[in-house]
């Protein structure tokens, strides 16, 4: 069994409006579902990804309102990575982003790709990263209505970055229990700290890659607004699912057992570190519930929490998800 690469990951938010001003507009991702927390209905759960948001293109939001500020540390994921077509890009992109007051580092190579880091607006740590020179895992395929150029556009997930306490524990469960491969190391921007190690799974490539910074010098995160709450990887279909939960079990690591999320099936747990793990399958999809010219324009819940949509819909404050 081998993952397809990354899924997606999930953060949190405090501002559900301003997140999708800022990610559809500003970012130019699609919508592509307006859900909830399926563990409390009481909060939004937006996803955005490609023109169909197919799997390793999403990224996806849990509103919690008046949630604090992160404290960042340690046994967290600090960054993740968006996928652009090419080094051009990052050139629009930096250009862009300064004409919407977001400020940038300068373009810098990061794991022999040119990179451009920002900060959303709650502090949420972002890497835009150039596919030049990349020939794994495949992109998406940009929304055809997005305010982005298509040939400047976001196709995906990349690199995921993890900050932990003792990088080699997570090594072990990534390489010994993931099936990940070791792929080098980079140095690390801090003087006095360990080179970032390098995983790939699947076919390798941007969209495949977790890297594992060890830091001494920090306190455990205190998550809040602009963390990130977990990383998925991508199972092709839930038989490889069921036998991921059997062999995570046997790994004894603390974990949900099959958990069915309707758009996806999935399996949580973490590794040492702290840092909560999904697997996800890359089926059924968004457009079980919804045609895909529609996907985001209305709130959709899953079967289970169907009968309770009028006492879910009194809660939420409505947003207004008008795309393109």
């Amino acid at each position: 069994m081998e993952f397809k690469g990354i899924h997606h990951v999930s953060a949190l938010t405090a501002k559900a409006p301003e997140n999708f001003n800022f990610y559809t507009k500003v970012l130019g991702l699609r919508l592509v579902k307006k859900t909830v927390n399926q563990d409390d209905p009481s909060v939004y759960h937006l996803f955005y990804g490609d023109e169909r948001g197919n799997p390793g293109t999403e990224v996806t939001f849990f509103e919690i309102p008046h949630l604090a500020q992160s404290r960042e540390g340690t046994n967290s994921i600090t960054a993740f990575s968006l996928r652009v077509p090419d080094d051009r890009a990052l050139v629009y992109w930096k250009g862009r982003l300064k004409e919407h007051g977001v400020e940038t580092e300068e373009i810098t190579e990061r794991a022999g790709r040119s990179t451009l880091a920002f900060r959303d607006l709650e502090g949420q740590r972002v890497i835009l990263v150039s596919d030049e020179q990349d020939h794994g895992v495949p992109g998406g395929t940009p929304w055809n209505r997005s305010s982005v150029p298509a040939e400047y556009g976001i196709i995906g997930l990349g690199p995921v970055k993890v900050t932990v306490q003792n990088a080699a524990a997570t090594a072990r469960i990534l390489t010994e229990v993931m099936g990940f491969r070791s792929n080098g190391s980079y140095p690390s921007p801090v003087p006095g700290q360990p080179d970032i190690l390098v995983f790939e799974t699947g076919e390798g490539g941007s969209g495949s890659e977790m890297h594992v910074e060890e830091r001494s010098d920090l306190a455990p995160e205190r998550p809040g607004r602009g963390s990130v709450h977990h990383v998925a990887f991508r199972v092709d279909n839930e038989e490889e699912l069921k036998e991921w939960v059997r062999r995570i079990q046997d790994a004894k690591l603390p974990n949900s057992g099959f958990v069915d999320r309707f758009y996806f099936r999935s399996l949580y747990f973490r590794e040492p570190n702290g840092i909560l793990f999904e697997l996800a399958t890359d089926g059924p999809g968004f457009d079980t519930d919804e045609p895909v010219e529609h996907l985001g324009e209305s709130l959709a819940l899953p079967p289970f929490l169907e009968p309770k949509r009028e006492e879910i819909e009194a809660v939420l404050h409505p947003i207004d998800t008008k795309q393109g």
